[in-house]
Protein backbone atom coordinates (compact mmCIF):
# COMPACT_ATOMS: atom_id res chain seq x y z
CA UNK A 1 0.00 0.00 0.00
CA UNK A 2 1.42 3.16 -1.00
CA UNK A 3 1.86 5.73 2.20
CA UNK A 4 0.62 9.60 2.14
CA UNK A 5 3.86 11.51 1.47
CA UNK A 6 2.60 15.18 3.14
CA UNK A 7 2.25 16.51 -0.87
CA UNK A 8 -0.93 18.08 -0.34
CA UNK A 9 -4.33 17.00 -1.97
CA UNK A 10 -6.71 19.43 -3.92
CA UNK A 11 -9.84 20.03 -1.99
CA UNK A 12 -12.04 18.53 -4.87
CA UNK A 13 -9.61 14.96 -3.68
CA UNK A 14 -11.82 12.40 -2.45
CA UNK A 15 -10.84 11.33 0.71
CA UNK A 16 -9.09 7.57 0.98
CA UNK A 17 -10.22 5.10 3.63
CA UNK A 18 -8.85 2.85 5.46
CA UNK A 19 -6.84 0.36 2.94
CA UNK A 20 -7.78 2.78 0.25
CA UNK A 21 -4.75 5.42 -1.69
CA UNK A 22 -6.09 8.52 -3.23
CA UNK A 23 -3.94 9.13 -6.87
CA UNK A 24 -3.23 12.69 -5.63
CA UNK A 25 -0.56 11.17 -3.08
CA UNK A 26 1.12 9.41 -5.80
CA UNK A 27 4.26 11.49 -6.39
CA UNK A 28 5.38 13.32 -10.06
CA UNK A 29 7.65 11.72 -11.27
CA UNK A 30 5.96 8.61 -10.96
CA UNK A 31 7.29 5.80 -8.31
CA UNK A 32 8.07 3.07 -9.19
CA UNK A 33 6.52 0.33 -6.81
CA UNK A 34 6.89 -3.81 -6.00
CA UNK A 35 3.32 -5.46 -6.07
CA UNK A 36 3.78 -9.45 -5.21
CA UNK A 37 -0.26 -9.70 -5.29
CA UNK A 38 -1.79 -12.10 -7.87
CA UNK A 39 -2.11 -10.58 -11.40
CA UNK A 40 -3.86 -11.85 -13.75
CA UNK A 41 -4.72 -11.36 -17.33
CA UNK A 42 -7.27 -13.00 -19.76
CA UNK A 43 -8.61 -12.71 -23.11
CA UNK A 44 -11.95 -14.69 -22.86
CA UNK A 45 -10.75 -17.97 -21.15
CA UNK A 46 -7.38 -17.79 -22.12
CA UNK A 47 -4.79 -16.69 -19.96
CA UNK A 48 -2.10 -14.14 -21.06
CA UNK A 49 -0.27 -13.29 -18.16
CA UNK A 50 -0.12 -14.36 -14.35
CA UNK A 51 2.34 -13.21 -11.77
CA UNK A 52 2.87 -12.55 -7.85
CA UNK A 53 6.24 -10.37 -9.10
CA UNK A 54 4.61 -7.06 -11.00
CA UNK A 55 5.46 -3.57 -10.47
CA UNK A 56 3.15 -0.92 -10.71
CA UNK A 57 3.85 2.82 -11.84
CA UNK A 58 2.44 5.32 -9.54
CA UNK A 59 1.77 8.76 -10.86
CA UNK A 60 -0.12 11.93 -9.86
CA UNK A 61 -3.61 11.92 -10.99
CA UNK A 62 -3.75 8.63 -12.25
CA UNK A 63 -5.28 5.33 -10.96
CA UNK A 64 -1.64 2.97 -11.47
CA UNK A 65 -0.46 0.95 -14.44
CA UNK A 66 0.55 -2.59 -13.71
CA UNK A 67 3.49 -3.91 -15.19
CA UNK A 68 4.47 -8.29 -16.09
CA UNK A 69 7.66 -9.31 -16.30
CA UNK A 70 7.82 -11.06 -19.75
CA UNK A 71 8.56 -14.19 -18.43
CA UNK A 72 5.16 -14.16 -16.93
CA UNK A 73 3.02 -13.36 -20.15
CA UNK A 74 2.95 -15.93 -22.99
CA UNK A 75 4.56 -14.12 -25.54
CA UNK A 76 3.44 -16.67 -27.98
CA UNK A 77 0.17 -15.07 -27.68
CA UNK A 78 1.00 -11.41 -28.23
CA UNK A 79 2.52 -9.78 -31.55
CA UNK A 80 4.28 -6.57 -32.07
CA UNK A 81 1.72 -4.00 -33.63
CA UNK A 82 2.70 -0.83 -35.93
CA UNK A 83 3.67 3.27 -34.06
CA UNK A 84 4.71 4.19 -30.85
CA UNK A 85 3.96 6.41 -28.53
CA UNK A 86 6.84 8.67 -25.77
CA UNK A 87 6.14 9.12 -22.46
CA UNK A 88 8.28 11.97 -20.65
CA UNK A 89 9.32 9.64 -17.67
CA UNK A 90 9.70 5.60 -19.66
CA UNK A 91 10.31 6.62 -22.83
CA UNK A 92 9.05 5.35 -26.00
CA UNK A 93 6.62 2.77 -25.99
CA UNK A 94 5.66 -0.38 -27.97
CA UNK A 95 2.35 -2.02 -28.71
CA UNK A 96 1.18 -5.36 -28.73
CA UNK A 97 -1.58 -6.98 -29.88
CA UNK A 98 -3.28 -10.54 -29.70
CA UNK A 99 -1.77 -12.53 -32.26
CA UNK A 100 -5.30 -14.70 -32.98
CA UNK A 101 -7.07 -11.44 -33.06
CA UNK A 102 -4.68 -8.66 -34.50
CA UNK A 103 -7.86 -6.44 -35.58
CA UNK A 104 -8.16 -5.78 -31.99
CA UNK A 105 -5.82 -3.67 -32.13
CA UNK A 106 -3.17 -2.56 -29.35
CA UNK A 107 -4.42 -4.26 -25.85
CA UNK A 108 -1.24 -3.68 -24.44
CA UNK A 109 2.97 -2.08 -24.45
CA UNK A 110 5.78 -2.35 -23.15
CA UNK A 111 9.48 -0.22 -23.24
CA UNK A 112 12.33 -1.95 -24.75
CA UNK A 113 14.79 1.00 -23.83
CA UNK A 114 13.04 2.81 -20.56
CA UNK A 115 14.72 5.36 -19.29
CA UNK A 116 17.61 4.61 -16.75
CA UNK A 117 14.91 5.65 -13.87
CA UNK A 118 12.69 3.15 -15.48
CA UNK A 119 15.20 0.62 -16.43
CA UNK A 120 13.31 -2.25 -14.23
CA UNK A 121 10.60 -2.55 -15.96
CA UNK A 122 12.32 -3.19 -19.67
CA UNK A 123 10.26 -5.23 -21.70
CA UNK A 124 7.82 -6.04 -18.88
CA UNK A 125 4.25 -6.02 -20.62
CA UNK A 126 1.35 -3.12 -19.57
CA UNK A 127 -2.30 -4.22 -20.72
CA UNK A 128 -5.43 -2.05 -21.22
CA UNK A 129 -8.33 -3.00 -18.48
CA UNK A 130 -10.38 -2.07 -21.01
CA UNK A 131 -9.38 -4.37 -23.88
CA UNK A 132 -8.41 -7.37 -21.53
CA UNK A 133 -10.05 -8.86 -18.23
CA UNK A 134 -6.80 -7.77 -15.48
CA UNK A 135 -7.39 -9.30 -12.17
CA UNK A 136 -5.86 -7.99 -8.95
CA UNK A 137 -5.83 -10.38 -6.44
CA UNK A 138 -9.15 -11.74 -8.13
CA UNK A 139 -10.73 -7.99 -8.33
CA UNK A 140 -11.85 -7.45 -11.89
CA UNK A 141 -9.61 -4.32 -12.72
CA UNK A 142 -12.04 -1.46 -14.24
CA UNK A 143 -10.32 0.91 -17.11
CA UNK A 144 -9.28 4.36 -16.31
CA UNK A 145 -11.49 6.44 -18.30
CA UNK A 146 -10.59 8.03 -21.33
CA UNK A 147 -9.66 5.61 -24.50
CA UNK A 148 -5.67 5.96 -24.52
CA UNK A 149 -5.10 5.87 -20.66
CA UNK A 150 -4.33 2.67 -19.54
CA UNK A 151 -4.65 2.73 -15.51
CA UNK A 152 -6.21 -0.15 -13.28
CA UNK A 153 -8.94 1.26 -11.62
CA UNK A 154 -9.51 -1.08 -8.29
CA UNK A 155 -11.53 -0.63 -5.08
CA UNK A 156 -8.29 0.77 -3.11
CA UNK A 157 -7.86 3.93 -5.62
CA UNK A 158 -9.99 6.99 -5.33
CA UNK A 159 -9.51 10.14 -7.61
CA UNK A 160 -10.71 11.77 -9.55
CA UNK A 161 -8.72 10.53 -12.23
CA UNK A 162 -6.95 11.93 -15.51
CA UNK A 163 -9.32 10.82 -17.84
CA UNK A 164 -12.73 11.79 -16.62
CA UNK A 165 -14.66 14.50 -17.57
CA UNK A 166 -13.50 17.95 -16.89
CA UNK A 167 -9.79 16.72 -16.28
CA UNK A 168 -8.83 17.49 -20.42
CA UNK A 169 -6.64 20.28 -18.56
CA UNK A 170 -4.96 18.30 -15.83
Amino acid sequence: MWKYTGIQRPPFATEPQEGQESVWDYPRPPALVKDSRLIEVKHGDVLIATTTNAYRVLETASPPTVYIPPQDVHMDRLIEMRGSSFCEWKGAASYWGLSDHPEEGAIGWSYKNPSRSFSTIKDYMSFYPGRLACYINQERVRPQPGGFYGGWVTNEIVGPYKGEAGTGGW
